[in-house]
Parts: structure tokens; C-alpha cells; sequence
């Protein structure tokens, strides 16, 4: 099979596609695959890594206002539609398929002049412009979320398939257990708050935890945070001045980032994260109660719906971005880490919207379309 993959921008749009990518090349070894990306987001380091090769194109979100800077990037994007067109001409793919974000109008529009099949997949609970702008031209679209299908309009098809993830739902024993919780260097005698930003950053977060630690407000639980690199030596001499070592708080763990990522979120009680899809979607699987603090300002608030699709189902809690107060997140906390009924409650209910088998429904769906 030959395929090209378009993703670009944040890692939320590229990890599906690279996912998409590896589940390709695992069922066919003799598979070519190239991406398509911009020149200055994440695909130019994730992509290479990955192994894969990216070719790069013209590409930009567009505002809605009138301005000389608008009026060049319509016109670079529009450039960047022949680019799309000469490199799928070139690599003459069975399958064009894009993950999402403005890289897809280019080349989806580019591959249906072709009479080349294209799939998206959208990992939002409220999809993005350049999906519902391309539905009528694209043979199929996965979705992350069922509250998705009902936005998107003249769809030829829409599939619910979920979001391909890394971090699994494990089962440790008690010495397993025992074993990661002492590595983080918390107790295993009181619940465990796991707090991380996103790839663009968390600052209310960071924010607020302070306070929370500054106050000594987690008397009744412990937190393990990934504060992010760029942020980790700020937090640190933030501390510093209220005269607080970031390596020696009671029942506080800060660090710039968390390598196994899969087995802190397994022995979390609690997680208190912003509401990308790929979190949501992690939360959801794992089992856990959150605590989301969507990301303002991004296209149509999807954060927020996002969000929503567990808060619905009484699996999580919202607390938007400038409600965030350190004595609402701490009171937030307690509610749920003092109540073990509640805590194993609202676990089940993430579960009612995990997903399983992903990779294979995506599969599947590419097959459908490659004659």
C-alpha cells in the first residue's frame, strides 16, 4: 500500500497520524508512506523520528479579518494546493488521509481532484473547520467522540473509531505499585493527584498549584506534577523566594516531565489535566476521575467539549480557565480523593466512553477504500 499521511502543527494531529502510519507498515511490510507538513510545526521532528519522510507545503489557518498579512497566507495556501497536487502526482498513492488542522484543505482538495480516495480522522469532540469544509469531498471520516457525528454535515460517511493512544489501562499488584509510587518518591498512604499541562502550555495550572502549595493546602493528598521543561526552573525560583526547595515539599513532587507517563496515570487517583483529545481520551480508558481546565482561545473552544464528553457522564469535573482559584481546585480535589465511592464512581463512568481496538477499526477503514 502506498499512502500519504497529512499532519501538521501541534503533536495532537501528528501522533494519530504516525499511529495511523505504524499500524500500516505492521500489517504491510512492503508499505510506502510519506507525509505532508509545514515547515515550522512539530511534524519537522516528529515525522524524521519516526522514521518517516515529510514533504513540506504552504499551508495556514486563516482569520476571518481582512489584512494585508491574511491576504498573503490565502494566497501561500493557495499556493500550497498546487504544491499538494504535484507531490501526490509524484507519489501516485492508493490513499490520501489527514489527521486533522488546516494542512488537510490543501491536500485532501488536491487528492479528490485526483480521484484518489482520502479518509480524515478528527480527534476533537468539535470538529475542526477543515474537516466539516472538507466532509462532502472526503470518501470517509473517523471520529474521536459520538458527540462529533451529529456536527459535522453531508458527511458520505463518518465512522466512530476513537483516537489511537499509547498509555493503557494496566493492572499492577501491590508490590508493583508500591515499586512506581516509591520511584516518585510519594507515600502510598494517601491519594495521588497527577497534574500536567498540554504541548501548549498550562500556566493557570502551574498557577494555581503554587498557590496550593505555597498554602499547604494538600494536607489530605499528594500531587505529582509535570510541570513541563520551559516551565520546571520558573516554578523553581518561584518557590525559591517563598523560601521552598521544588526537591524537598511534603507530599509534592514537581518534575519537568514525566518518562513513564503510562504507569504514574495507572496509580493516580485523580488527574487534573487541560482537555486535549488525546488526554480525554487517555483519562477514558485508564478509568480515572479528572479534573479538566480547557484551554481557552482554540478554534471553537473544542477543549471545552472535549471536556464535556466526560463531565456529561459524571466522570470529571470542569473548572474554565479564569474560574481557577486554588482554594475552588483544592475543594474540587477533596470532594473526590475523601470519597472512595466517588472516586471508583466516576472511574466507571470514564470507562463508558473508552475505546479499544482503535488502530484495527482504522485499519479496517483504509482497507475498505484500497482496492
Amino acid at each position: 500500500m502506498k499512502a500519504i499521511i497529512a499532519a501538521a502543527g501541534t503533536a495532537g494531529h501528528i501522533n494519530p497520524g504516525l499511529a495511523i502510519a505504524n499500524k500500516i507498515m505492521q500489517e504491510d511490510k512492503n508499505s510506502e508512506i510519506i507525509f505532508i507538513g509545514t515547515d515550522r510545526g512539530l511534524e519537522n521532528d516528529l515525522v524524521p523520528r519516526a522514521g518517516y519522510k515529510l514533504k513540506t507545503i504552504y499551508a495556514y489557518g486563516l482569520s476571518k479579518k481582512i489584512s494585508i498579512d491574511n491576504l498573503k497566507k490565502l494566497y501561500k495556501t493557495y499556493k500550497g494546493y498546487g504544491q499538494a497536487k504535484k507531490i501526490i502526482k509524484e507519489f501516485n498513492p492508493d490513499i490520501v488521509i489527514g489527521t486533522g488542522g488546516y494542512i488537510c484543505g490543501a491536500t485532501i482538495t488536491a487528492a479528490h481532484s485526483l480521484k484518489i480516495p482520502t479518509m480524515l480522522h478528527e480527534s476533537n469532540a468539535f470538529p475542526g473547520m477543515a474537516v466539516k469544509m472538507l466532509a462532502k469531498k472526503t470518501n470517509t471520516i473517523l471520529v474521536s467522540f459520538k458527540d462529533a457525528i451529529s456536527r459535522i454535515k453531508n458527511a458520505k460517511k463518518i465512522v466512530y473509531t476513537g483516537t489511537p493512544v499509547k498509555i493503557r489501562k494496566k493492572e499492577y499488584n501491590e508490590n508493583q505499585k508500591d515499586k512506581i509510587i516509591k520511584d516518585i518518591k510519594l507515600s502510598k498512604n494517601k491519594p495521588i493527584v497527577l497534574v500536567f499541562g498540554g504541548s501548549q502550555g498550562a500556566k493557570k495550572i502551574n498557577d494555581t498549584i503554587i498557590e496550593i502549595i505555597k498554602n499547604k493546602q494538600n494536607k489530605n493528598y499528594q500531587i505529582i506534577w509535570a510541570a513541563g521543561p520551559k516551565q520546571y526552573d520558573i516554578i523553581k525560583e518561584i518557590l525559591k523566594k517563598e523560601k521552598i526547595d521544588i526537591e524537598n515539599i511534603e507530599q509534592v513532587r514537581i518534575v519537568p516531565y514525566i518518562y513513564n507517563m503510562e504507569e504514574v496515570m495507572n496509580i493516580s487517583n485523580i488527574i487534573v489535566a487541560r482537555s486535549g483529545a488525546m488526554t480525554v481520551t487517555e483519562i477514558a480508558n485508564l478509568g480515572k476521575p479528572s479534573i479538566l481546565v480547557p484551554l481557552p482561545n482554540v478554534s471553537h473552544n473544542h477543549q471545552l467539549y472535549n471536556a464535556k464528553v466526560l463531565e456529561k457522564i459524571n466522570a470529571a469535573k470542569i473548572i474554565l480557565d479564569d474560574e481557577m482559584k486554588a482554594e475552588t481546585l483544592n475543594n474540587m480535589i477533596e470532594e473526590i480523593v475523601l470519597d472512595k465511592n466517588k472516586i471508583e464512581e466516576m472511574g466507571k463512568n470514564a470507562l463508558k466512553v473508552s475505546t479499544t481496538d482503535v488502530e484495527e477499526k482504522i485499519y479496517s477503514e483504509i482497507k475498505k477504500l484500497v482496492k
